[in-house]
């Protein structure tokens, strides 16, 4: 079998942070027809179900599908290659939509957000995958850590995917991706500005895509795992846009964005893509052995009077749904 055979696809379609008044009056508003500020009159007619899957192996992972309205999947990255979490998304896919992807997001080419991903492009069974929505590293970015490796095989698949019909698409900071009737607006793209890391964590963190989600009822923010100066560059920007029901907290929970993030929005719940050990990582005020905080960003969380019943934890709240 040819290598483009292989692929057949479908195509197409198929900071410490004080925000000074000014600024919060600013945020939202930029040079460009995709940069205006929140239309409130502008309302969206679709809809989608939302479910956080849980690690198939109790690891750090990021894994979301979205069903439209007409019945269309989104998926928002996807966890890890070899750890069963590529089984389990394939299960979803054919599940709930008869293997058709309509849009495949990916945040930043770290393992246990794109592995699934290359895991289920190298053998596809069947599923169809219309658009994918990424954001490129620039060269002098992805030699900077060690999984360069690993992002050079995910832009080798878009590239290969891309030449087999896949609508491959490289994110506009700024720029609405509606689907279905669903308002996507993209908050964060690929920073290579920043060279180093937040927090001693990963300068491929830094890179994540920010996404929100809008349907009829709802919206919903996606951090990948944007650390602090990616969260910071957002806020600024975009800050009346990340006010959201539901915000997937940044880097699993733990090491992402600043407190001030988080302190400065308005968002009535929380998505925690963490598995156990790391849920329970550190104590109130200190980081564990490991240099895990997640227990800080809990008390952050607590003191922004967020109510435990509205922390979607994927530990906890197995493949949580939201219809």
């Amino acid at each position: 079998m040819k290598r483009r055979d292989f692929f057949k696809v479908a195509s197409g379609s198929l900071a410490g942070l004080a925000l000074a008044p000014s600024l919060l009056e600013s945020c939202g508003k930029g040079g460009g027809t995709s940069d205006t500020p929140v239309n409130h009159s502008e309302k969206p007619s679709g809809h989608f179900q939302l479910w956080q899957l849980t690690s198939a192996s109790n690891a750090i992972g990021n894994s979301y599908v979205m069903k439209t309205g007409e019945g269309n999947l989104i998926l928002m990255d996807g966890g890890m290659e070899s750890n069963g979490d590529a089984a389990k998304l394939r299960s979803y896919i054919q599940a709930q939509g008869n293997n058709k992807v309509k849009a495949w997001w990916l945040s930043h080419p770290h393992g246990d957000h794109i592995g699934a991903f290359l895991n289920i492009t190298a053998d596809l069974q069947g599923i169809t995958i219309g658009t994918i929505y990424y954001s490129r590293l620039k060269d002098s970015v992805k030699k900077l850590e060690g999984s360069g490796t690993l992002a050079t095989r995910f832009y080798d698949r878009l590239d290969e995917l891309a030449a087999a019909g896949v609508n491959v698409v490289d994110l506009t900071l700024g720029g609405r991706y509606d689907t279905d009737g669903i308002f996507i607006k993209v908050l964060g793209i690929a920073n290579p500005e920043f060279t180093t890391a937040s927090q001693g964590t990963s300068v491929y963190n830094e890179q994540s895509v920010i996404v929100r989600f809008e349907d009829d009822t709802k919206s919903v923010v996606f951090t990948g795992d944007a650390s602090e100066q990616a969260g910071d560059k957002c806020i600024q920007k975009y800050y009346k846009y990340l006010n959201c029901d539901y915000m997937q907290m940044a880097h699993h929970g733990q090491k992402g964005v600043r407190e001030s993030f988080y302190k400065n929005l308005d968002f009535k719940h929380c998505l925690f893509p963490t598995p156990k050990w790391l849920w329970e990582a550190g104590t109130e005020d200190t980081v564990n052995a490991s240099g895990y905080n997640t227990h800080l960003t809990r008390k952050w969380i607590a003191a922004k009077g967020i109510p435990d019943e509205n922390l979607h934890v994927a530990w906890r709240d197995i493949d949580w749904h939201l219809a």
